[in-house]
């Protein structure tokens, strides 16, 4: 299936938001990092100028920053928006207006920009998507997917979900996936056939609270745990 700028809608959450989201310990930090459909996030230039290394995935990278700047520019307006006119669907305490997460989001992503060329170069940014990844077999010990799988239920079917995570596991000894809700902020149709298949694989999962709530109702994570080891390293 090709992948076009036009369906993308750049929206970056900071490495504090990847910290409360995922509840990331400084452990997990210093760990081997993958995270999935990231786009335009500030964790990975977070990541690197702090000294660890973590390896985003997107189709987005594929094209220049320049590009995504430009597709920035253009749906920013529309973005906002539509915020304002759904502010009930959001919680307003950590982030206390519209005009502060426009500003929060503009910062991370011009964070991510700034970064972004060099960190392709060195590999950090590759340009690739689930459900297929193109990692060895347990080649990190964590896995984290923000606002992509169970946001998107509406265009993604159970299977897609099941096989995502799956290819997660392959390659990660954990995996962490944020929120649990969809874009409509209810709990995702998927859940159950989804935790079905956990079980009947043999994984191990939980559901966990974290600290992190600005989409009402999404307060959760998903964590799934493989008692596979990790055999390798990242270079």
């Amino acid at each position: 299936m090709s992948f076009t700028l036009d369906q993308v809608i750049p929206w970056g959450r900071s490495m504090d938001e990847y910290k409360a989201m995922f509840a990331l310990s400084e452990q997990d930090l210093n760990a081997q990092v993958l995270s999935c459909a990231d786009g335009p996030a500030g964790f990975n230039a977070e990541m690197n100028r702090r000294g660890k290394r973590v390896i985003s995935i997107d189709p987005v990278y594929q094209f220049t920053a320049d590009e995504i700047q430009r597709r920035i520019d253009a749906v920013y307006p529309v973005v906002m928006e539509q915020l304002e006119q759904n502010l009930d669907d959001f919680v307003w305490t950590s982030i206390a207006s519209p005009a502060a997460l426009g500003k929060l989001r503009l910062k991370t992503m011009a964070r991510f920009l700034a970064d972004f060329p060099a960190g392709k170069t060195a590999g950090r940014y590759q340009a690739c998507c689930l459900p297929v990844l193109p990692f060895d077999n347990q080649t990190f010990n964590l896995a984290l997917c923000s606002h992509f799988l169970f946001l998107y239920s509406g265009q993604f079917s159970a299977d897609f979900h099941c096989q995502a995570i799956g290819e997660m596991l392959r390659v990660a000894a954990e995996v962490r996936i944020f929120p649990l809700v969809t874009l409509e902020s209810r709990p995702s149709p998927h859940q159950e056939e989804v935790f079905r298949w956990l079980t009947a694989s043999g994984h191990r999962y939980e559901v966990q609270t974290v600290d992190y709530a600005f989409q009402r109702g999404g307060h959760q994570m998903l964590r799934i745990r493989s008692n596979t080891p990790v055999e390798s390293s990242v270079d």
